[in-house]
């Protein structure tokens, strides 16, 4: 009988997902002579016997901070990520770095690592703060993160958040806001005025 690789075939036989009780996505065709195994029971067998593949997929660790008058704060943050990394024996295959606003979202390496993320290239990705990501919406992009098999180490350094950060960007929404209620008047005096002419 033929199964995979390394598995000897009455240890395979009894991986066979029906025999587990398990519903899994395959199973294998009952009149066939190779019987094909469920990946993830395999993987965990691997596992128990310590023949676990390499994992695949990068760990990018991500740094942001909101202005270049923060660049030592910038310098700081990675030094941070440097040790989490050190301490917890995780090589990190490429750091980005960004310098702007969290509610920004056209940000050049922000819009690289999602894509990269997207095409399912990032297996971690390692940052200080939830908000060094994003200041807003953070679960939206962990669920995407997700979908897309990546893992988000956040090592919660609540040093790395500035809160003149968060105040400057408290104060762009409010702008934005007041812009538009502004907008919003004039449009209606705009509309007043135009009803009143075809009164007249």
């Amino acid at each position: 009988m033929q199964g995979y690789p390394g598995v000897p075939p009455c240890i395979a036989y009894e991986y066979n997902p029906h025999r587990c009780g398990q519903k899994q996505s395959t199973f294998f065709h009952p009149a066939s002579p190779r019987r094909e195994y469920d990946t993830i029971l395999y993987n965990q067998y691997l596992a128990y016997r310590g023949l676990v593949a390499p994992e695949q997929g990068l760990t990018i660790a991500y740094a942001r901070v909101s202005g270049v008058a923060q660049k030592p704060d910038l310098a700081n943050q990675v030094k941070a990520l440097e040790t989490y990394c050190q301490d917890h024996r995780i090589q990190v295959d490429e750091w980005m770095q960004d310098i702007g606003s969290g509610l920004n979202y056209k940000r050049k390496q922000f819009n690289r690592l999602m894509e990269r993320i997207e095409l399912g290239q990032v297996r971690r990705l390692i940052i200080a703060h939830r908000d060094r990501l994003v200041r807003f919406g953070y679960e939206y992009f962990e669920a995407f993160c997700e979908r897309h098999h990546t893992t988000i180490v956040v090592i919660n350094g609540e040093a790395m958040s500035p809160e003149q950060e968060l105040v400057r960007d408290l104060m762009a929404i409010v702008t934005v806001f007041s812009a538009r209620l502004h907008g919003l008047r004039s449009y209606r005096k705009v509309l007043k005025d135009a009803a009143l002419q075809k009164e007249g």
